[in-house]
């Protein structure tokens, strides 16, 4: 082992201490070895293990710490503090503008820990709300996330989206637009995604010499008919080429291998060649158009054969935004400006959900500032509705409302943050787990089975719990809550954030069959956030979901009807 990991060693052990909240003195120990061992000009392995103890910046207990290192390889007490740290607390290590001191909040204070529940956390606001971080430090913190992310290969449908546009008009550019098709996991409208795939209608030979470029692309991967590039943003691209039929390659490279290979087995005899466009090959199927986000399992042929595929449901269907976060709590914005925002977009209305009590680190609403807030509600709507009629009291405009919600944390025990007497002052109450996510699967199907049960639930916010390529969620089973919410009249949010869009879409199917109403909301935290609910239609889309199956999707006057209807069902009033 030579000094430049002896170094990296004790570097490391000194800022995991630092991490855990060790005694800064003893942390500098060997802060300052690694320091002075990185300067050394003579290898520690080929000094005699006498003289280490006499080398300046090396006492008696670094001393011994390089003789464990250079004799096993490692430190136990290394070893001790990367058991006792999450792996994702140590990664944060990579980022940025967060030294180990702030890591120790991160994790301590803010609960967070792993990069991706960071990020979430800035995009809600939440670190400028503890000591040392301010707007411009987590702005920072946030752009070198995002950036650390574009490295690392894996990325949200969300991120390839804003990166597909260019990289489609670079590859219609060199190779013209009609011998270029997109392809594969972006088509289908897969939440994460490894590759980025294109069919070429050129060969190999023709292809590679145009990536010659002065920065040119890692070439990762070369087969007669597909190329695999690595670009310098991290994201593979993939590249299917040869001179076959374009049309033909699109289809048998979009859909899932169970739904081509069945799909194959199921009509062999078709000619591919003879069609210009997809719809081309299901017309010589004899069976319904299937669009390529449903090309995932081969039961959606059946359904195709049958002419039984739902209308999907599309962003213009959603006529409000429910699930948002104002200045109250943890949002950007305020009320005001969310709902001026929403009546510019021509939706319909607004459901405020700021953070409940419990949900300190987001400045959660006690009693009393809900009642405030209640009050600005009923102001604001005063004010909206002199807005939207005509002087003689007629119709003036498009009518909107703003709605008094909470997103109640679902505490431990599988409770409400508020008594009933705060509860019922709600129109409607999503009831979320945001604390204590390490569950077992008993534990998290018990304390949200409770919540669905609790009278004054309305919605299931984010049923696991889980962020995409950050955080699995709690263990649930899916079935089974479904079935609870169903028998208690409850919704189901799909969470349009890109990094949540939870309830998972492989569910949505069954929730349908059993009545459950799903709810695409944004969570939005900003004005920007209402933008994400084109990510929640995306994901629904992929479950079969039509505009009749989403709560966002009613109109005002169907919403108030659906509100009225459920209080008498749950009747808690």
């Amino acid at each position: 082992m030579d000094n430049s990991a002896i170094a990296d060693n004790f570097d490391l052990l000194a800022k995991l201490m630092d991490i855990h909240g060790e005694n800064s003195f003893k942390t500098k120990t060997f802060a300052i070895a690694a320091f002075n061992i990185e300067k050394l000009p003579m290898q520690l392995k080929d000094t005699p293990r006498e003289k280490l103890f006499g080398i300046k910046g090396i006492g008696d207990n670094v001393g011994k710490k390089v003789i464990e290192l250079l004799d096993t390889g490692k430190l136990e007490v290394l070893s001790e503090y990367i058991s006792n740290t999450p792996p994702g607390v140590i990664e944060m290590l990579n980022i940025k503008g967060i030294g180990p001191k702030k890591i120790h909040t991160i994790w301590k204070e803010i609960e967070v820990e792993s990069l991706g529940e960071l990020l979430y956390a800035c995009n809600e606001n939440r670190l400028t709300l503890f000591k040392g971080f301010g707007e411009k430090t987590q702005k920072n913190v946030r752009e070198a996330i995002e950036f650390y992310f574009l490295n690392q290969g894996h990325f949200l449908y969300a991120q390839l989206d804003e990166i597909y546009p260019q990289i489609e008009n670079y590859l219609k550019k060199i190779f013209t637009p009609d011998k270029v098709k997109i392809t594969g996991a972006y088509r289908r409208q897969a939440l994460t995604i490894e590759e980025l795939e294109f069919v070429i209608a050129e060969t190999n030979e023709t292809i590679k010499p145009k990536f010659q470029t002065a920065q040119p692309p890692e070439l990762l991967e070369e087969n007669d008919d597909n190329i695999l590039y690595k670009l310098k943003n991290g994201l593979k691209l993939r590249l299917y080429t040869g001179k076959q039929n374009l049309i033909e390659r699109q289809f048998l490279t979009t859909g899932s291998k169970e739904f081509t290979d069945v799909f194959q087995k199921e009509f062999p005899s078709i000619n591919y060649t003879r069609g210009a466009t997809e719809e081309n090959i299901f017309e010589a199927a004899k069976i319904a158009y299937i669009p390529p986000c449903l090309r995932e399992t081969a039961a959606i042929i059946e359904k195709a054969k049958k002419n039984d595929l739902p209308k999907l449901i599309q962003t213009e269907d959603i006529r409000s935004i429910i699930h948002s976060h104002s200045n109250w709590s943890d949002g950007s914005n305020t009320i005001e400006e969310m709902a001026n925002e929403c009546i510019k977009r021509g939706l319909e209305y607004l459901v405020i959900s700021d953070h409940s009590q419990t949900a300190f680190y987001a400045n959660g609403l006690k009693e009393d500032r809900i009642r405030e807030q209640h009050r600005q509600i009923d102001a604001l709507n005063e004010q909206l509705a002199l807005r939207t009629s005509s002087p003689k009291g007629e119709s003036g405009g498009q009518a909107f409302k703003i709605f008094k919600s909470i997103e109640s944390d679902i505490l431990n025990d599988g409770s409400l943050d508020y008594p009933e007497a705060v509860l019922k002052t709600f129109d409607l109450v999503i009831a979320s787990v945001h604390s204590n996510l390490k569950m077992n699967e008993e534990k998290a199907m018990a304390r949200l089975i409770k919540a669905i049960e609790n009278p004054f639930t309305t919605i299931l916010g984010h049923m696991t719990g889980r962020l995409l390529l950050s955080r699995n969620g709690y263990p649930v089973d899916h079935k089974k809550i479904i079935e609870v919410c169903a028998a208690n009249n409850v919704v189901i949010e799909l969470n349009a954030h890109p990094r949540r869009l939870d309830i998972d879409w492989k569910y949505i199917d069954y929730a349908i069959k059993k009545g459950v109403l799903l709810s695409i909301n944004p969570d939005a935290h900003a004005l920007s956030g209402f933008d994400d609910v084109k990510y929640g239609v995306l994901a629904a889309q992929k479950g079969g979901m039509t505009k009749e199956n989403n709560l966002s999707s009613f109109s005002l006057r169907e919403f108030e009807e659906w509100l009225g209807e459920s209080r008498k069902i749950k009747n808690p009033y």
